[in-house]
């Protein structure tokens, strides 16, 4: 350890002792530093336009997308099929995406996860389908074995059915055994507001034991069947369309506010140059007129 602080000690000397001549290294690294923040500024402001244009198509493609969510979801409503909260196998459908600077939209579905276990306890095995690298990189620190399946290069290009189904898909053909199902994604609200909302996702077997599902007439096994995988691709959908409108904005908020506090940094920086600059040239005519004065 002696020869560790040994070897350490010259190299702090020189950094603690070594004095600024004329201000010229304040005045550099003030310089270089200004022209950084002007450059994240333009950066930023870049983002924001690109994601005002994303979410205004983001926000078309939600409107439609909306009805066929508040289908299904009415069907199993008014069919009364519930989940059995008791059983302890249970199966979360986590919806989040590869990208970000947007602000804590994945971070928030994380928290809801993670308040969501502490709540149910250590008696109910929860697994998880993760859509996205952002959510998977944040539960695969605590939760690795808990992750069945991933997807990602997701949030790129604007979801579409074909995503959806594929995801459906997956969910029908796991070998994972669950008793009920959740889809967990954030509801766009407004510019500045999003919620991230819990949708409960059933497997057929809870679908056959409800006890109005027979009301429908010509309902059988296949129709079902058939039935079941579109509703299930379009609540999917439904919660696709509605995390890609609640990023969008997020981001082009997110962005906004990194304009403005690159703007406020310009502006401090600014003043800080100009009164460091004025305080080296003052005190490089003190010195020339004492010089002069002593001659």
């Amino acid at each position: 350890m002696e020869v560790i602080l040994s070897r350490a000690a010259p190299l702090l000397v020189p950094q603690c002792g070594q004095a600024q001549v004329r201000g010229m290294a304040t005045l550099k690294e003030i310089r270089l530093r200004l022209k950084s923040v002007t450059n994240i500024q333009k950066i930023t402001k870049s983002m924001k336009m690109v994601s005002a244009a994303k979410y205004a198509k983001a926000e078309r493609e939600l409107k439609p997308a909306r009805q066929y969510g508040h289908g299904a979801k009415a069907f199993y409503q008014k069919a009364e099929i519930a989940q059995d909260k008791t059983k302890p196998n249970h199966l979360v459908v986590v919806m989040s995406s590869d990208r970000g600077l947007c602000g804590g939209i994945h971070s928030s579905i994380v928290k809801h996860i993670r308040a969501k276990l502490e709540e149910e306890g250590s008696a109910v095995d929860t697994k998880f389908i993760i859509i996205g690298d952002k959510a998977k990189g944040i539960l695969q620190r605590t939760l690795a074995q808990n992750v069945l399946i991933s997807f990602n290069d997701y949030g790129k290009r604007p979801p579409t059915f074909s995503d959806a189904a594929l995801v459906a898909n997956t969910l029908l053909n796991l070998d994972y055994k669950y008793d009920r199902a959740t889809l967990i994604f954030n509801t766009f609200k407004s510019v500045i507001s999003y919620i991230t909302t819990e949708l409960p996702l059933y497997n057929p077997d809870a679908i056959q034991s409800a006890q109005k599902i027979h009301l429908y007439d010509s309902l059988d096994d296949d129709v079902l069947k058939s039935y079941n995988e579109f509703s299930l691709a379009s609540l999917v959908l439904f919660a696709m369309k509605e995390g890609a409108c609640s990023e969008q904005s997020s981001r082009m908020t997110a962005m906004d506010a990194a304009s403005k506090n690159a703007g406020e940094m310009i502006g401090k920086l600014t003043l800080t140059f100009n009164r460091t600059r004025q305080a080296v040239i003052t005190r490089e005519l003190i010195e020339i007129i004492s010089g002069a004065a002593a001659l």
